[in-house]
Order: structure tokens, then C-alpha cells, then sequence
């Protein structure tokens, strides 16, 4: 078991669709890690219920404690916490019973269905915010090219005048030289 700083994980807020539950869900090591009482949160149980359901998913080896808890310390207590990886929270999801485990199980079950039946499951959600933001960057790409022509034009209109002004000067001079002005 190692000590995690919240600070290297990213925070996200977990609501159910009718915002029942606020939740803080943090991401560490490509897993998700809840503590008992936010677990129970989740699944709208008392603490005491899941913490009998861990044991019982420890006990029973569905889950390998080793791999799926850590102790971390955070600000509001002062010795470190137990908190529990996806597998445990996904175990403890399945042996609740109450409607917001219910509409848990019925959410990962689709997953899981989507998965086994395609070979891939697709966040609706996040597949939007990343079309919102390829739209975002198509049109940064496209205000970036009418800047560079933009600039390029300016750039290039400079030297066009450089060369134009050396030209007339030479015309300038051949002109005079051709109608006797100036002498060699």
C-alpha cells in the first residue's frame, strides 16, 4: 500500500441524472478511488452496510486487497485513509441493494453489454466534448491560416515594393541617359 498525494490526480463530480449525489471522484494511476462513506454515498447505503460488503468481497477473494486499496493521507484527518479501487467499487455496486445501486448496475451493465457486442464502448458524452472541441480547434486552424496569409501578404507586398522602387530608378536613369540628361 503507497501514500498518494491528491494533487498528482485529477478531481472529477459525480452527479446521478436527477442530482441526487455529489460525489468527488478521484483519478490515480488509471483507476478511480472512493473512501467507505463516499462509497456508501454512491449507492445510498449506510457505511456500515458496504464496509460489510469489502469485507465480505475481501473474504471471499472476488477482489485483491493489496492491488485495490490505498492509504492516503487528506487534509481532515490525521492518520492515513482507506481508500478503494474500481474493482471494489464496482463489487460493492453489484451486492448493494438500493435504487441508486440499481440504476449503478443497470448503467455497467449496458457498458458491458456495448463492450461485449461491439469489441467497444463509447462515451456518448465525452465523444460530444471531443466533436465540440475538434470544431474548436478546426476553427482556430482555420482563423491561424487567414492570419499566416494575412502575413505572409504583408510580407511579401514589402520586398514587391522594394523591387518596384529599384526598377523605376533604374527606368529612371536609362530614360535620362537615352534623352541626354544625364552624361557618362
Amino acid at each position: 500500500m503507497t501514500k498518494k498525494d491528491f494533487k498528482k490526480g485529477e478531481i472529477v463530480i459525480y452527479k446521478t441524472p436527477q442530482n441526487e449525489v455529489e460525489l468527488k471522484v478521484r483519478f490515480e494511476n488509471e483507476s478511480v478511488w472512493l473512501r467507505q462513506n463516499e462509497i456508501a454515498l454512491l449507492f445510498g447505503k449506510e457505511r456500515s452496510v458496504i464496509t460489510k460488503h469489502i469485507n465480505k468481497i475481501f473474504a471471499d477473494k472476488e477482489v485483491d486487497k493489496k492491488s485495490n486499496v490505498q492509504k492516503m493521507h487528506i487534509p481532515t484527518s490525521d492518520k492515513p485513509v482507506d481508500f478503494y479501487g474500481l474493482d471494489v467499487i464496482l463489487a460493492v455496486g453489484y451486492r448493494a441493494n438500493s435504487p441508486r445501486a440499481i440504476h449503478f448496475r443497470k448503467w455497467a451493465t449496458k457498458i458491458l453489454k456495448q463492450y461485449l457486442l461491439s469489441g467497444y464502448a463509447i462515451n456518448e458524452k465525452r465523444l460530444l466534448e471531443a466533436k465540440s472541441k475538434f470544431h474548436e480547434l478546426q476553427e482556430a486552424i482555420l482563423f491561424l491560416r487567414k492570419q499566416s496569409k494575412k502575413e505572409l501578404l504583408k510580407s511579401s507586398i514589402s520586398p514587391v515594393k522594394k523591387i518596384n522602387k529599384a526598377f523605376n530608378n533604374r527606368m529612371f536613369y536609362i530614360k535620362a541617359y537615352d534623352y541626354c540628361f544625364i552624361g557618362l
